[in-house]
Parts: C-alpha cells; structure tokens; sequence
C-alpha cells in the first residue's frame, strides 16, 4: 500500500466508523483492540515500574517499555496490513477490509454517544443521575460539580477526544497506514493509563506523555480549523468567536494540545470552558476559555454535538478529497 493509499484507507475507515461504530456483539466476543494493547501496558507497568528503583532508571524502563507496546502493536498491524494486501483478494475488497479493522481505531459514534448520555441523564435523573454519566468519560472530582459543570466537563471532554480520538488517528492513518494508526493508538493509550504525574509514573510514563505531545501537536491544531469552519455552516454557532478564543486562549491551558479544540469549542458555542476544577481532594485553578457564559445547560451539550457531528464531517471530507487528489489518474 503506498502513501496516496493511506488517505483513501483513513477516509473509509472514518466513514464506516462514523456510519456503524464499534458493533456491540464484535465488542462482547473479541473485545476491543484498545483493551488489548491496554493489557500490555499494565503488564509492563507491572513488572518494570518497580517501586525501588531510583527516578532515572524508571525513566529509562518506562521508554524501553513504550518501544516495546509501539513495535508490538506496530508489527501486528503491519502482518495483518500485508496478509489481506497479499492473499489475493481484489484491490478494493482489501481496503475495505483494512479499513474495517482500521475504524477500531476511531471514536467519532462512541464518543458522541457517551456525551450525548450526560444531556439524556441530566434530563432524566436530574444532577446525580448527570454527575454519573460524565463521571465515566472525565476523570475529575464529578461530586463537586454543579450541572453548569456537568455540561461543561461533557463539552471538554467533547473537545479534546475530537482532537486525540478522532482527528489524531486519521491523521496518522493517512500518514503511516494501518501500522501508524494502530502505533499511535497505541501510544494514546499508554499516555491515558501511565502519563500521569503521580508518584507511580512520573518517571515510568514520562516518556508516554511527551511523546503523546509530540504526536498530537499536529492533530490538535488541525481540529481547531475543522472546528472553526464547522461553525461557519452551523446555524447559532460563531466561526469567528471560535477563531478569536482559539487564537487567545489556546496556549494558555496546561497541556500543550488540548487548549486548541476546547478554546474553538468555547468560542463557537459562546462558552467558557475550563477554569477550576477538582481532582480528588485537589483544586485546579486553570484559567478561561472564551468569554461567553459559563452557566452551561443540557441544551449546551447538545449544540456542542451538532458543532462535533459537522466538525467530524469536515475532517472526512478534507480527507476524502485529498484521497481522491493523490488517487486521481494520471
């Protein structure tokens, strides 16, 4: 598969992932392969991050088992990328193969699904029932958030996962084909289970994190554009406010990426995200995104959906044409 074949697997993949999900009944049988590449992140946090050892040599085992998780799953994806290339199926039935097991790789259904059931509990169970929901896909003390905070934790989570869940694997599909995909998945897991800074992994996942830096710098500015120019064709949305508050508010969030999704977001919607926030029994004083109102309500969340469904379309259609420019004959 060359490099102009990568875009059309990424735009695929994209579309049947965004038509048909992850099907619950492949899940209950097989699982997930995130699950799978998690499974060996925690056995080599396990047995390499040893308590005993000083910070530099945990530092030390914590990359060696990062190359170790990326040329697994890297070399896995490759064989299975050459097997269905050379078993003698036809050229299109082959990408639409790959491209199946490439759409595990993105998030585009299930993650609207999962912000969409903070809106539905919050209507239906009122702030406990909306404080669970969102307890499941953000990782802050939800006991201390008002609905203001429920919505606005959904809509965060929104944005960042539109960057490093959907934007940053197709990103890297069309770069490096299935093997780059799954690599970089892989590495996004190991981020979201060792780069943390606690006392466990503050050395063990130093690596994990900046190399997960390292390759969203691009995704996530790119998702901003889409973001931007997805408001400008969605009715009640801002594309200027969202270029405004991306450009001013962006660099101002502690991580490196995720400002830029959640300051277009804020701008958009007329919104402010982020500011304080409480992660166990610690307050976080992170700083404003945007400059609208930070009273945020379920309808919020659904208008921070429709803004995410044209942003995801954006996203394939720039792609789609980029496979259809390099594939183009002659």
């Amino acid at each position: 598969m060359n490099f102009p074949m990568f875009f059309a697997l990424a735009s695929v993949a994209a579309g049947i992932e965004g038509a048909i999900g992850y099907p619950r009944v492949l899940f209950a049988a097989i699982g997930h392969p995130v699950t799978w590449i998690g499974g060996l992140i925690a056995f080599a946090d396990r047995w390499l991050n040893r308590d005993d050892l000083p910070f530099g040599q945990r530092r030390l085992l914590g990359a060696a088992a990062l190359v170790l998780v990326l040329g697994v799953a890297g070399a896995c994806a490759f064989f299975i990328e050459q097997f269905i290339l050379h078993v003698g199926l036809p050229p299109f039935l082959s990408l639409i193969l790959l491209a199946l097991a490439a759409s595990t790789l993105i998030a585009q259904k299930s993650l609207g699904q999962h912000v969409r059931a903070v809106a539905l509990a919050l209507e239906d169970s009122g702030l406990p029932g909306g404080r669970v929901a969102v307890g499941a896909i953000v990782g802050r003390n939800v006991d201390a958030l008002d609905e203001a905070g429920v919505c606005r934790a959904a809509i965060e989570s929104l944005a960042e996962n539109f960057s490093d869940g959907v934007v940053a694997p197709i990103f890297w599909l069309a770069l490096g084909g299935l093997p780059g995909g799954v690599a970089y998945k892989a590495l996004n897991t190991a981020d979201s289970m060792i780069g943390h800074l606690t006392p466990r992994h503050k050395a063990f996942g130093f690596a994990a994190a900046k190399l997960d830096d390292l390759a969203n710098f691009l995704p996530a500015r790119l998702s901003a554009v889409f973001i931007v120019i997805a408001a400008a064709v969605l009715p009640g949305a801002d594309a200027a406010a969202a270029w405004r508050a991306t450009r001013r508010d962006a660099r101002g969030h502690p991580s490196p990426n995720a400002g830029w999704p959640e300051a277009a977001f804020a701008g958009a919607l007329g919104l402010q995200l982020g500011g304080p926030r409480q992660y166990g029994d610690k307050l976080v004083t992170d700083g404003w995104m945007g400059t609208g109102s930070a009273e945020a309500a379920p309808e919020a969340i659904y208008c921070a959906l429709a803004l995410y469904r044209r942003a995801c379309l954006v996203n394939l259609a720039l792609v789609g044409l980029a496979a259809l420019c390099l594939n183009w004959p002659g």
